[in-house]
Protein backbone atom coordinates (compact mmCIF):
# COMPACT_ATOMS: atom_id res chain seq x y z
CA UNK A 1 0.00 0.00 0.00
CA UNK A 2 2.92 2.34 0.67
CA UNK A 3 4.07 1.93 -2.93
CA UNK A 4 0.63 2.85 -4.23
CA UNK A 5 0.48 5.86 -1.91
CA UNK A 6 3.89 7.01 -3.09
CA UNK A 7 2.80 6.62 -6.71
CA UNK A 8 -0.27 8.75 -5.98
CA UNK A 9 1.94 11.37 -4.37
CA UNK A 10 4.23 11.48 -7.40
CA UNK A 11 1.14 12.15 -9.51
CA UNK A 12 0.23 15.08 -7.27
CA UNK A 13 -2.73 13.24 -5.74
CA UNK A 14 -1.74 14.16 -2.21
CA UNK A 15 -5.14 13.77 -0.53
CA UNK A 16 -5.47 10.26 -1.95
CA UNK A 17 -1.90 9.50 -0.92
CA UNK A 18 -2.62 10.74 2.60
CA UNK A 19 -5.68 8.47 2.84
CA UNK A 20 -3.65 5.47 1.67
CA UNK A 21 -0.78 6.29 4.05
CA UNK A 22 -3.24 6.57 6.94
CA UNK A 23 -4.68 3.15 6.08
CA UNK A 24 -1.16 1.72 6.01
CA UNK A 25 -0.38 3.37 9.34
CA UNK A 26 -3.51 1.88 10.93
CA UNK A 27 -2.54 -1.59 9.70
CA UNK A 28 1.06 -1.20 10.86
CA UNK A 29 -0.10 -0.10 14.32
CA UNK A 30 -2.52 -3.03 14.56
CA UNK A 31 -0.06 -5.66 13.30
CA UNK A 32 3.32 -4.43 14.55
CA UNK A 33 2.51 -1.92 17.27
CA UNK A 34 3.00 1.83 17.62
CA UNK A 35 6.76 1.61 18.19
CA UNK A 36 7.73 -0.67 15.29
CA UNK A 37 10.08 0.88 12.69
CA UNK A 38 7.56 0.21 9.89
CA UNK A 39 4.90 2.07 11.86
CA UNK A 40 7.25 5.00 12.34
CA UNK A 41 7.96 5.08 8.61
CA UNK A 42 4.22 5.10 7.95
CA UNK A 43 3.78 7.98 10.40
CA UNK A 44 6.46 9.92 8.55
CA UNK A 45 4.76 9.17 5.24
CA UNK A 46 1.46 10.56 6.54
CA UNK A 47 3.26 13.70 7.69
CA UNK A 48 4.87 14.12 4.28
CA UNK A 49 1.49 13.77 2.57
CA UNK A 50 0.10 16.43 4.90
CA UNK A 51 3.01 18.72 4.13
CA UNK A 52 2.52 18.30 0.38
CA UNK A 53 -1.04 19.58 0.88
CA UNK A 54 0.15 22.63 2.80
CA UNK A 55 -1.09 21.25 6.13
CA UNK A 56 2.16 22.20 7.82
CA UNK A 57 0.95 22.38 11.42
CA UNK A 58 -0.54 18.88 11.16
CA UNK A 59 2.63 17.64 9.48
CA UNK A 60 4.77 19.17 12.21
CA UNK A 61 2.70 17.44 14.90
CA UNK A 62 3.05 14.05 13.18
CA UNK A 63 6.77 14.57 12.53
CA UNK A 64 7.32 15.50 16.19
CA UNK A 65 5.48 12.39 17.34
CA UNK A 66 7.60 10.28 15.00
CA UNK A 67 10.76 11.99 16.26
CA UNK A 68 9.88 11.38 19.91
CA UNK A 69 9.27 7.69 19.26
CA UNK A 70 12.46 7.32 17.22
CA UNK A 71 14.52 8.96 19.96
CA UNK A 72 12.94 6.57 22.48
CA UNK A 73 13.40 3.44 20.37
CA UNK A 74 16.48 4.09 18.24
CA UNK A 75 18.31 6.79 20.18
CA UNK A 76 19.10 10.39 19.30
CA UNK A 77 22.01 9.54 16.99
CA UNK A 78 20.36 6.93 14.76
CA UNK A 79 20.17 7.99 11.08
CA UNK A 80 16.37 7.54 11.04
CA UNK A 81 16.08 9.78 14.09
CA UNK A 82 18.19 12.40 12.34
CA UNK A 83 15.87 12.21 9.33
CA UNK A 84 12.94 12.86 11.66
CA UNK A 85 14.76 15.86 13.14
CA UNK A 86 15.30 17.21 9.64
CA UNK A 87 11.62 16.67 8.83
CA UNK A 88 10.53 18.64 11.90
CA UNK A 89 12.92 21.44 10.96
CA UNK A 90 11.48 21.54 7.46
CA UNK A 91 7.91 21.66 8.78
CA UNK A 92 8.88 24.54 11.05
CA UNK A 93 10.48 26.37 8.14
CA UNK A 94 7.36 25.90 6.01
CA UNK A 95 5.38 27.67 8.73
CA UNK A 96 7.82 30.58 8.92
CA UNK A 97 9.17 29.49 12.32
CA UNK A 98 12.68 30.23 11.14
CA UNK A 99 14.52 30.58 14.45
CA UNK A 100 13.28 27.23 15.72
CA UNK A 101 13.87 25.62 12.32
CA UNK A 102 17.41 26.97 12.15
CA UNK A 103 18.23 25.63 15.62
CA UNK A 104 16.95 22.18 14.67
CA UNK A 105 18.70 22.20 11.27
CA UNK A 106 22.00 23.12 12.96
CA UNK A 107 21.58 20.39 15.57
CA UNK A 108 20.74 17.83 12.88
CA UNK A 109 23.74 18.92 10.82
CA UNK A 110 26.13 18.63 13.76
CA UNK A 111 24.89 15.12 14.56
CA UNK A 112 25.02 14.02 10.91
CA UNK A 113 28.61 15.24 10.58
CA UNK A 114 29.49 13.33 13.76
CA UNK A 115 27.64 10.11 12.88
CA UNK A 116 27.69 9.97 9.07
CA UNK A 117 30.63 12.15 8.07
CA UNK A 118 30.99 15.46 6.23
CA UNK A 119 30.15 14.22 2.74
CA UNK A 120 27.42 11.69 3.41
CA UNK A 121 24.38 12.51 1.25
CA UNK A 122 22.20 13.10 4.32
CA UNK A 123 24.79 15.48 5.77
CA UNK A 124 24.91 17.37 2.49
CA UNK A 125 21.11 17.59 2.52
CA UNK A 126 21.30 19.16 5.98
CA UNK A 127 23.84 21.70 4.75
CA UNK A 128 21.68 22.50 1.72
CA UNK A 129 18.51 22.87 3.82
CA UNK A 130 20.30 25.15 6.27
CA UNK A 131 21.62 27.28 3.41
CA UNK A 132 18.12 27.63 1.99
CA UNK A 133 16.69 28.56 5.39
CA UNK A 134 19.39 31.21 5.85
CA UNK A 135 18.55 32.55 2.40
CA UNK A 136 14.87 32.83 3.38
CA UNK A 137 15.99 34.93 6.36
CA UNK A 138 18.08 37.20 4.08
CA UNK A 139 21.30 36.00 5.71
CA UNK A 140 22.92 35.83 2.30
CA UNK A 141 26.57 35.67 3.34
CA UNK A 142 25.98 32.72 5.67
CA UNK A 143 23.69 31.09 3.12
CA UNK A 144 26.39 31.43 0.48
CA UNK A 145 28.94 29.73 2.74
CA UNK A 146 26.63 26.76 3.32
CA UNK A 147 25.62 26.53 -0.34
CA UNK A 148 29.31 26.43 -1.25
CA UNK A 149 29.89 23.59 1.24
CA UNK A 150 26.91 21.67 -0.10
CA UNK A 151 27.91 22.26 -3.72
CA UNK A 152 31.48 21.09 -3.13
CA UNK A 153 30.23 18.00 -1.32
CA UNK A 154 27.72 17.19 -4.04
CA UNK A 155 30.39 17.58 -6.72
CA UNK A 156 32.60 15.14 -4.82
CA UNK A 157 29.88 12.58 -4.14
CA UNK A 158 27.29 12.91 -6.91
CA UNK A 159 29.32 14.60 -9.62
CA UNK A 160 28.90 18.05 -11.16
CA UNK A 161 26.15 17.01 -13.58
CA UNK A 162 23.80 15.44 -11.05
CA UNK A 163 20.45 17.30 -10.82
CA UNK A 164 20.90 17.97 -7.10
CA UNK A 165 24.38 19.37 -7.68
CA UNK A 166 23.10 21.62 -10.44
CA UNK A 167 20.17 22.85 -8.33
CA UNK A 168 22.56 23.63 -5.49
CA UNK A 169 24.81 25.55 -7.88
CA UNK A 170 21.85 27.63 -9.07
CA UNK A 171 20.97 28.55 -5.48
CA UNK A 172 24.61 29.24 -4.64
CA UNK A 173 25.04 31.48 -7.69
CA UNK A 174 21.88 33.47 -7.01
CA UNK A 175 22.77 34.04 -3.36
CA UNK A 176 26.36 34.92 -4.23
CA UNK A 177 25.04 37.66 -6.52
CA UNK A 178 23.11 39.11 -3.57
CA UNK A 179 26.24 38.98 -1.41
CA UNK A 180 28.26 40.78 -4.09
CA UNK A 181 25.74 43.64 -4.45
Amino acid sequence: MNNLAQALSKQGKYAEAEKMHRETLALDEKISGKEHPDTLTSMSNVALALSKQGKYAEAEKMYRETLALRVKILGKEHPDTLTSMSNVAQALSEQGKYAEAEKMHRETLALRVKILGKEHPDTLTSIYCLAYLLQLQHQYKDASTFYERAYTGYCNTLGPDHPTTRACLRHYTSVQQLVDE
